[in-house]
């Protein structure tokens, strides 16, 4: 696996920042404050990307006499992460969102509605970053390029299924030596101020986003934006939100430190129905594949036509005790008789528990995956990952997760009315 130093000497077009382990355990303790495993997750990997930058930031600007700091505070973050991807910062009176992402080949950065469409949140610029944190000992960021508000507004594409604004990433600026030529000068382009809500509606929004199985409460689509967004910008009610929201979910978060952190605890062995077929994970290892998986090399040629998986091969590549298997899915008329890949990358850590990736990719001459498509981590019912596919994603992956000997879990997929479970042992 390349190292930060080879990724620098690659792409010097780019800006790359080092994240330190000792940085990675303080910001996952910082996390756990939040209702369920997504919103966890999305905290920490928010916060990452807010420590590395605001410190990059205050280095960048330390002969300068402007400010940086957290938007709106640090004591409000959490409130924030709970609801919405994105974290912002003010230098003087420029104010910058990072968008954090794990994906490995950008595309576009997606900015969430919130971040563009609130008065009182938007931006002047939008930064995309890249983060990866699956190594233990090199993780990076990587600062991709930015946006201004204007830019996205009249150049972005507006998406009303997960209500996000994007921009093709080869339409960034990457030269940030601009950007900090011209702080202090407006980039916003006017947005309508936020509608007012009466005390009953705002009660009753809090009574319907409170509950914590809504895992993305800002895409209620029952519920209009402008009613989300003048509940949210409002800060007392943003958090009365989130602490009703926490008060209804205390025991997801010590199943979510189980699941989501590389210097986290095992996940616990769980029981599953025998009448299900589960597939032993530790025989993989063995060369001992359960019936309809196979290596991901016995089908490379001839059934796997998408490319962007060779990263995730060579996930498991890097460990002599690495292994990858594949199983073919064949969606029937829902697709047209396609078929999609479920792969799973293992590698055996020296903490003796078993890393795994999770991704699914389009199969044959398929370039793209319909969109809509559900992959979910499940545990004993409990949702601890979920992510959706987009009209023009190659492939999705749920975020590295890692699990001791004894430890069960299932992945779920779902597409309109298709759903199909694997059930998983370590």
């Amino acid at each position: 696996m390349l190292s930060l130093s080879d990724f620098v000497n690659i792409d010097v077009k780019h800006i790359w920042l080092q994240v330190e382990t000792a940085e990675q355990e303080k910001v996952w303790q910082l996390s756990q404050h939040h209702s369920n495993a997504i919103a966890i997750y999305n905290a920490y990997l928010n916060r990452i990307c807010l420590s590395r930058l605001l410190t990059w930031f205050q280095v960048s600007l330390q002969e300068s006499t402007l400010r940086v700091e957290v938007f709106p505070s640090e004591e409000t973050l959490p409130m924030i992460l709970e609801i919405v991807n994105g974290t912002a910062i003010k230098v003087g009176e420029t104010k910058i969102v990072l968008v954090p992402t794990e994906t490995i080949d950008i595309e576009e950065l997606c900015v969430p509605q919130e971040w563009v469409d609130i008065s009182s949140w938007a931006a002047d610029y939008y930064i995309s970053v890249q983060v990866n944190l699956d190594s233990d000992d090199d993780c990076w960021i990587r600062i991709c390029g930015f946006s201004t508000h204007r830019q996205l507004k009249n150049q972005g594409k507006y998406n009303s299924s997960d209500r996000t604004y994007s921009l093709p990433i080869e339409q960034l600026t990457e030269n940030f030596t601009l950007l900090f030529a011209t702080l202090g000068l407006r980039w916003r382009k006017e947005v309508p101020h936020e509608v007012t809500l009466s005390a009953a509606e705002a009660q009753n929004l809090l009574q319907t986003l409170s509950d914590a199985s809504i895992y993305s409460p800002r895409v209620h689509l029952d519920i209009p934006f402008v009613q989300w967004a003048a509940l949210i910008s409002n800060e007392q009610w943003r958090q009365k939100l989130y602490h009703q929201r926490l008060s209804k979910e205390k025991n997801i978060v010590s199943t979510a430190k189980k699941y989501l952190s590389p210097s986290i605890e095992s996940m616990n062995s769980v029981s599953v129905n025998s009448s299900f077929i589960q597939v032993n994970l530790n025989q993989w290892f063995q060369k001992l594949f359960t019936a309809g998986w196979q290596p991901i090399d016995e089908v490379l040629n001839s059934q796997l036509g998408n490319l962007a998986f060779v990263e995730f091969r060579n996930f498991s590549a890097t460990s002599k005790t690495g292994v990858n298997g594949v199983k073919l899915i064949d969606l029937g008329v829902q697709l047209g008789g396609q078929s999609l890949a479920l792969m799973l990358a293992l590698s055996q850590e020296e903490d003796n528990k078993i890393a795994i990736i999770v991704q699914v990719h389009p199969t044959g001459n398929k370039k793209y995956l319909p969109p809509n498509l559900k992959v979910m981590l499940l545990e004993s019912g409990n949702i601890l990952q979920e992510i959706e596919s987009r009209s023009l994603d190659s492939y999705i992956q749920l975020n590295r997760f890692k699990g001791l000997s004894g430890t069960s879990f299932s992945i779920q997929l779902t597409l309109d009315n298709f759903r199909m479970t694997e059930n998983f042992s370590i």
